[in-house]
């Protein structure tokens, strides 16, 4: 019955939805794992930075699946690499039903590697698809698609989080990967039937050396991308969870809970950024737009820092300042998520989409890292100065983008 349906529609919007699907299961598994990962680990007595090093690879892989994975979607078609992403996240999930004594730091960082390729195949994946299911010049269309999709995978990430939460309470780590493993089985199962073939396949085969984007425009919007998604993890990722654990007392679960309604919450404001930014007007992002919003971005840390060195209602401060920041911060995800879509090519698509992808990777793997360092050596609040400075660079880079971002 549902695929009878699915049929009559047409085949773009058919397409967006079987995407979509396919990455709304994904990012629920994958939210769902991580915590499972962090809190069994944490059952069985691993140390905090032994928990932290599982997840070391899943952001590393990132940098170098987003380069190289695009320019397999140019040459093999989105709907296989998208296809290969499922598949990966079957397997990674499987090398988790092993044994319980088999299941060392090392075996975990392996499984979680190839976790890490298959979300980045996926996400490349399913963000090139829209521009080529979008018809050209519908720019409109196509913001509104591109937030929804990221808005939404968001938002399910965090659902993804209390579900793993929730299932490791009911039936257990092994039951829960089984049960994520089976049902991911299916929806990859239908992927294969359902997808489109040679979506967004280019029709020369690009050549390796052409996987770094020659877009004046693309690396002007990947710099701002490292630095904002940089801003973002080098207080948000380690910093702020250990701080509200040892300053405020909170347990695990409460900072997780948080943390988890934070995603999305982040998540709802980026699939209504389009209404938040000029869909009443007709507007589509610009140039001026970006750094506007970027700037804004800029205050919130600063702000935050201010009142946390002034002691002034510190919990308070911390916690309007987080969720006015994911509001904001949300936002200006949402105007790039569009930006790079609209600048790429529809010509091998993917590649352009997966440089950028991979400077958000390494801006967060550069986040991440500095996170700990700074909090460790320095404290939260210089935390928070060093993502003020990320942002005010990455305002001062988003001036160079192009003034009319309407083109396709």
């Amino acid at each position: 019955m549902f695929s009878q349906r699915l049929t009559q529609l047409p085949n773009n919007v058919r397409q967006y939805l079987i995407v979509t699907g396919n990455y709304w299961c994904f990012t629920l598994t994958d939210g769902a794992l991580r915590m499972l990962v962090v809190l069994y680990f944490y059952e069985l007595g691993y140390g905090a930075l032994d928990i932290a090093l599982l997840f070391i690879f899943y952001e590393a892989f990132g940098v170098v699946t987003n380069l190289f994975g695009g320019w397999l979607g140019a040459r093999w078609g989105l709907n296989r690499t998208m296809n290969i992403g499922l598949g990966l996240q079957i397997v990674a999930l499987g090398m988790l039903l092993v044994p319980a004594g088999w299941l060392t730091v090392v075996w975990v960082m392996i499984a979680q590697a190839l976790s890490g390729i298959a979300k980045d195949l996926n996400k490349m994946s399913a963000k090139s698809s829209i521009k080529v299911l979008v018809p050209k010049g519908e720019s409109g269309q196509l913001y509104q698609w591109v937030a929804l999709l990221t808005g939404s995978k968001n938002a399910l990430k965090g659902i993804g989080f209390f579900l793993g939460g929730l299932l490791l309470t009911t039936v257990g780590f092994h039951h829960a990967i089984l049960i994520m493993a089976l049902a991911l089985g299916v929806v990859w199962l239908f992927s294969l039937w359902q997808l489109g073939g040679d979506l967004g396949k280019a029709s020369n085969k690009p050549k390796f050396s052409q996987i770094f984007s020659k877009s004046r425009e693309i690396n002007i919007l990947s710099a701002a991308r490292l630095f904002l998604f940089g801003a973002r993890d080098v207080w948000f990722v380690v910093a702020l969870p250990v701080y509200l654990s040892s300053q405020f007392g909170w347990d695990h679960w409460s900072v997780g809970g948080f943390l988890a309604l934070w995603v999305i919450g982040y998540g709802i404001v980026q699939s209504l950024a389009p209404h938040i930014t000029g869909k009443r007007t007709n507007q589509v992002p610009s140039a001026k737009m970006v750094t506007l919003w970027a700037l804004a971005l800029t205050a919130l840390p600063a702000a935050i820092a201010i009142g946390l060195q002034l002691a002034f209602y510190p919990l308070i401060v911390l916690l309007g300042g987080l969720i006015l920041f994911g509001a904001v911060f949300a936002i200006n995800s949402s105007l790039h998520s569009y930006l790079i879509v609209q600048f790429a090519s529809k010509e091998g698509v993917s590649m352009d989409v997966g440089f950028y992808y991979m400077a958000n990777a390494m801006g967060r793997l550069i986040g991440t890292l500095l996170s700990g360092w700074v909090y460790q050596e320095f404290g939260l609040i210089s935390c928070l100065w060093v993502s003020c400075c990320f942002l005010l660079l990455a305002s001062l880079i988003s001036l160079w983008l192009p003034k009319d971002t309407s083109q396709s």
